[in-house]
């Protein structure tokens, strides 16, 4: 395909990635109220938590209805939570996103070229493609980081509400991982499916392990638990997924995105929230962050620490 229909199909690809990604946040939205409570996401239909009335399909379009019935149900007119637009919006931003990695190596197909999958850019200063995103070059990564995406979100959200993390998040991500590993190999930067997997194992380790080991060593510490299990699994699950260098750039990352919330609550005067919130959702924000950014911003670190290189 030349330059000129890429151009012109690019729009229409776009959009159809934001309705896509509004479409699996309103899935999302379903996914966080019923899995934490044991019940089906598929059936029963959607309907107002406050007078039960079923919820048509035409007031079940994401994003535009809670916008057309300015966030309340239209039988009751109880309030809809803003969290549910939120989500919407957020999972469609965060797929446009990924999208536009891709996007960026088609439309200037020098970065595809140029950028070493193994993190580095030869010797070239360091940029990415749009908003400075690092480039995906294989498209099946596409699906494989929005499913990634929509895992942690999940995770992110239950974990607010109830302090868990659900199984199907941890264990299932530890396993989606070292599954689609060798099938794109993409995935770890390599194309030879057995030492994808290899990697995907070593990730999945490396990060369950990790944290573990700063679990058991701070309940010993502190005399009580200090970190949830199922922010271990989450690590793992991250592993699997990214590797082990994504598994130290989320550990640090994650522990400074948790320390500026901290001193930011302390500052504001709301220190009794400080235990309140939940190591996940940092992890799942530093995870998303790697995704998009992390390469780069690990080999920019490098050449502030070693300038001759």
């Amino acid at each position: 395909m030349d330059t000129a229909s890429l151009a012109m199909l690019l729009p229409l690809l776009t959009i159809t990635v934001v309705v896509l990604g509004a479409c699996m946040g309103s899935f999302l939205n379903v996914c966080i109220y019923r899995i934490p409570l044991g019940l089906s996401v598929v059936r029963p239909r959607s309907r107002c938590c406050s007078c039960g009335h079923l919820i048509p399909w035409y007031l079940n379009i994401p994003v535009l209805s809670w916008i057309m019935l300015r966030g309340k149900c239209r039988y009751c007119r109880a309030p809809f939570s803003f969290r549910y637009l939120f989500v919407e919006l957020l999972t469609s931003l965060l797929f446009l996103m990924v999208w536009m990695q891709y996007a960026s190596t088609l439309l200037n197909p020098q970065l595809a070229i140029d950028w070493d999958p193994a993190g580095s850019l030869m010797g070239l200063p360091v940029q990415g493609g749009l908003l400075h995103l690092v480039p995906i070059v294989n498209p099946w990564l596409i699906p494989i980081y929005w499913l990634a995406i929509f895992g942690l979100l999940l995770g992110t959200f239950v974990d607010l509400d109830h302090y868990i993390l659900p199984d199907r998040v941890t264990i299932g991500g530890m396993i989606l991982g070292l599954v689609l590993s060798p099938l794109v190999p993409a995935l770890h930067h390599t194309t030879v499916p057995l030492t994808a997997l290899t990697r995907s194992l070593i990730g999945c380790a490396v990060g369950f392990g990790t944290l573990w080991l700063i679990a058991t060593l701070g309940s010993l510490a502190f005399r009580k638990e200090a970190m949830g299990f199922g922010d271990v699994k989450l690590m793992g699950a991250v592993g699997a997924f990214l590797g082990w260098k994504a598994v130290l750039f989320t550990l640090v990352v994650s522990s400074l995105l948790g320390s500026v919330v901290g001193i930011a609550l302390i500052l504001l005067g709301k220190r009794q929230l400080q235990g309140r919130i939940p190591y996940g959702p940092f992890i799942s924000a530093a995870a998303i962050i790697w995704i998009f950014w992390g390469p780069l911003l690990a080999n920019l670190y490098q050449r502030m620490l070693m300038p001759s290189l």
